[in-house]
């Protein structure tokens, strides 16, 4: 009985429910795209796609009235009735006055308005505290006349997107959600259906969150910080004007043109529409390009957010957005769209204690399972000609590339044996049944130590995935590195298991034998010590031998902490140059020894061969912790609200020399705050005491990050002293160091005409560091960042100057941050 009373229910809803169709035009019969469309006095809306067509959800049990709003155009409205099927809208342009205002010549008029909207910036951010509403969104990346190869490398046709001229949608993909928000920081998202075009097991990166921007905050972070045009500062970065007026019924709505003061500013230009004595805004359409956002191959980005009126709360309620784009980047042109669309809000919802978490976003079971049927049925933006094409045809695609047929014929075509794969790697693939072996050649890792000489290496991964997003995986890799003028062979190997992407526990075992420098941390990259040995005669890098067997764990023992274990076996022996080959001899400079305590002495060494038994443990706190739930893994976000603290506790213990057994504790603070359009501010302090260390070898001191070949490789500067020699404080005893970085982003060199045209950034920063409460090491800096020429920017410059002991030194570092992406 109860089922048949749910069928009838089911059978009367969908009777008094039905679909009006139409497409909006403007007069002279061009497709208006993301026109508003709602029913009058509800949330209940769509909006029309890029070919002026919409759908829209009715209740045909009485007579309702749809209203079509668009900036610039006039709103309509239309009565509908059961019996409206289609409807087809004409928009006419909005003829704005300027007769109902009064110039004063002084200033215009828009000034004033401006003032008004200030005024009751803040008000009206907070005006609504809570509320839950309905949220779509639709997100489409195309290609143009892409590149065959990048680099020599083969591009693809990115999965059958590309057509024979290689252009073609990348990435197409939609979410229908429900959203809650309650002030002041309070959001989740709960995904009900997700489609991605040619993968039914995908899951859309749309989400609520990230569309979420408001012009009533004093800036709109993408990436930079950008001035909005109704801040509190917006005067110092811009000036207005008036265009004109019109009327929403009985109000006066003002168009205010916004004109950058200085256009090499993080600001905005376009137009704003604001409601008199209201002083909210009822729509925007502004934009920006990639130098503003500092995203270089961002070529112009262009903002449109449309707001409805709700008179029971006096409220102006963004009911929908756009944001396009175009980009260009290494031969890759191309443009996108982000489409996001609010309905059916709630401003008086019931929320409990528990209704709110850490986890922002999470998604319904099945959300990605939804048939055609139902998306046809329930997404408010129809899809464009271009994107049902889209969908026929990767869906189609999706079966044959999964089959057995065509992953082996993909293979084999990957899998031919090229002429230089012995120098440069190679790899075979199985894709249908997940795994692949890969070669990896000596070139490019040929380097040059004083130690090894000459030595590159060889090394073969085994690599075998579970499932079709490689959640779950098994690696086994065996290297082999060689040094000419050491004339020795050393191997290493290991396997490692991943076994979900949730909490991410895995479990690693690795060992062999390898030449490691003091500092574990890699202070000195290959590349950078091989150009510095060879052409410069400066071998700064100092190492010893390390033989060893370890394990190690990882996992996320709960949202926030991560707990990572090593231990193992170490047997450490000492080494010595064995070269002193130089491609630009120097007759004054001539290389150190490789004891990193006195450079001087090639006779003694930092160490004696010894062995011990080593346990690290570390802590890995990120307070407050926001993140992403997927059904196939957890993405965590962080919170720039509070910082990420690490622990480690570290035990030498059974080593052959009692005097070498110690345990040291040390912690690390960190965090990156943002400071609106001023930048952002970066910190990093970090301390640590040893106990019973006083013999302890000189591997295992604290060993700081310090720079003498006044290079820097680090995109940011807060782990490392650029003028600090590599070893020259080293300690067993009680240590803090602190780091402070300023990233000015622009809002100082943005404001000096000729400099701001380069769009450069200033930097600031200071270091210190104590050892045992002693005198401290300090550096201060100012550097110019976002060095480059068009969407290359990967260069920096510092002058730091550095102050201990009663001495002073200078220099200038430049910092070539490409080398984190090859090094």
């Amino acid at each position: 009985m109860q089922k048949i009373i749910l069928y009838f229910f089911l059978l009367f809803s969908s009777i008094l429910t039905a679909q009006i169709t139409g497409t909006v035009t403007d007069t002279k019969g061009s497709p208006l795209p993301y026109v508003n469309i709602y029913l009058e006095g509800s949330y209940q809306g769509t909006t029309s796609n890029e070919e002026g067509n919409y759908t829209l959800e009715i209740d045909t049990s009485n007579e309702q009235t749809v209203v079509f709003q668009f900036l610039g155009y006039k709103t309509v409205s239309k009565k509908i009735n059961s019996e409206t099927t289609v409807l087809n809208v004409t928009l006419r342009e909005e003829q704005v006055s300027l007769d109902e205002v009064v110039i004063n010549t002084s200033e215009d008029p828009a000034y004033r308005i401006i003032r008004e909207t200030i005024a009751k910036r803040k008000e009206n951010l907070e005006r609504i505290s809570a509320f839950e509403a309905d949220f779509y969104s639709r997100g489409i990346w195309r290609v143009k006349d892409a590149p065959e190869k990048i680099l020599g490398q083969e591009v693809g046709d990115f999965d059958g997107a590309l057509d024979s001229t290689r252009t073609g949608i990348v990435y197409l993909s939609e979410t229908i959600s429900k959203i809650a928000y309650q002030e002041p920081d309070n959001f989740n998202e709960t995904i009900l259906a997700s489609k991605v075009s040619g993968d039914d097991n995908g899951f859309s990166f749309n989400s609520a969150l990230d569309a979420n921007f408001s012009f009533y905050e004093n800036t709109v972070d993408l990436n930079a910080a950008i001035v909005s045009p109704i801040a509190s500062n917006a005067f110092n970065y811009y000036k207005y004007k008036l265009d004109g007026v019109f009327y929403e019924g009985s109000k006066l709505i003002n168009k205010i043109n916004v004109l950058p003061k200085r256009p090499n500013d993080r600001v905005w230009s376009g137009t704003i529409y604001i409601v008199e004595d209201d002083w909210q805004l009822y729509g925007i359409e502004l934009t920006t390009n990639g130098d503003a956002i500092q995203v270089p191959f961002v070529k112009d980005l262009l903002f449109k957010q449309n707001f409805s009126y709700d008179k029971e709360y006096n409220s102006w309620v963004k009911i929908s957005q756009t944001i396009d784009f175009g980009f260009g980047f290494l031969g890759f042109k191309g443009d996108g769209r982000f489409i996001a669309v609010y309905s059916n809000y709630n401003f008086e919802p019931s929320f409990s204690k528990n209704s709110f978490s850490n986890a922002v976003l999470t998604f319904a079971e099945e959300a990605n399972k939804k048939d055609s049927l139902f998306w046809k049925d329930t997404r408010p933006v129809p899809l464009t000609t271009e994107e049902i094409k889209d969908y026929v045809k990767k869906d189609s695609l999706q079966t044959l590339r999964k089959s057995k047929k065509y992953l082996d014929s993909i293979d084999g075509k990957n899998n031919k044996f090229k002429l230089l794969d012995p120098i440069t790697g190679y790899t075979y693939a199985n894709t249908y049944k997940k795994w692949r072996i890969s070669y990896d050649g000596p070139f490019p890792a040929i380097n040059f130590n004083t130690v090894q000489g000459w030595n590159g290496g060889a090394g073969l991964n085994y690599f075998k995935w579970y499932d079709e997003n490689s959640t779950k995986w098994l690696s086994v890799y065996a290297n082999a590195t060689y040094g000419i003028a050491e004339d020795r062979l050393r191997l290493t190997g290991g396997i490692t298991k991943n076994f979900n992407r949730t909490n991410r526990l895995r479990l690693s075992l690795y060992g062999g034998s390898s030449v490691q420098q003091f500092n574990g941390s890699q202070p000195i990259s290959p590349l950078i010590n091989s150009v510095s040995t060879l052409f410069f005669e400066r071998n700064y890098a100092k190492f010893y031998e390390l033989n060893y067997l370890k394990a190690n764990y990882s996992q996320e023992l709960f949202n926030g902490l991560r707990l990572f274990v090593n231990t193992g076996y170490e047997e450490r022996n000492p080494l010595f140059n064995n070269t002193d080959y130089v491609t630009i001899p120097n007759d004054d400079v001539t290389y150190s020894s490789n004891n990193p305590l006195n450079p001087l002495d090639t006779e003694n060494t930092a160490l004696q061969k010894h062995s011990i038994f080593k346990t690290s443990v570390t802590a890995a706190i990120t307070f407050g912790q926001k993140y992403y739930l997927y059904p196939d893994g957890k993405f965590n976000i962080g919170n720039d609200d509070f910082p990420s603290l690490s622990i480690t506790f570290e035990n030498g213990l059974g080593a052959s020399n009692n005097g070498l057994n110690y345990s040291q504790i040390r912690a690390s603070l960190y965090q990156k705050v943002t400071i609106g359009n001023k930048g952002d501010f970066r910190y990093r302090l970090k301390g640590g005491t040893f106990f019973n260390a006083d013999d302890i070898s000189f591997v295992d001191f604290q060993h700081f990050n310090g720079n003498q070949t006044r290079v820097g490789t680090a995109s940011r500067y807060t782990n490392v002293f650029n003028l600090l020699p590599y070893y020259q404080l080293s300690t067993n005893k009680s240590y803090v160091e602190a780091h402070l970085e300023h990233d000015f982003r622009g809002w100082i060199l943005g404001k000096i005409p000729g400099i701001n045209a380069l769009n450069f950034n200033l930097v600031a920063g200071a270091h210190a560091l104590t050892i045992d409460g002693n005198k401290p090491y300090t550096e201060l800096s100012i550097g110019i960042d976002n060095l480059g020429i068009g969407s290359f920017r990967f260069l920096r410059l510092d002058y730091v100057r550095s102050f201990y002991n009663g001495q002073s030194e200078g220099a200038f570092i430049f910092g070539l941050k490409f080398l984190n992406f090859i090094d």
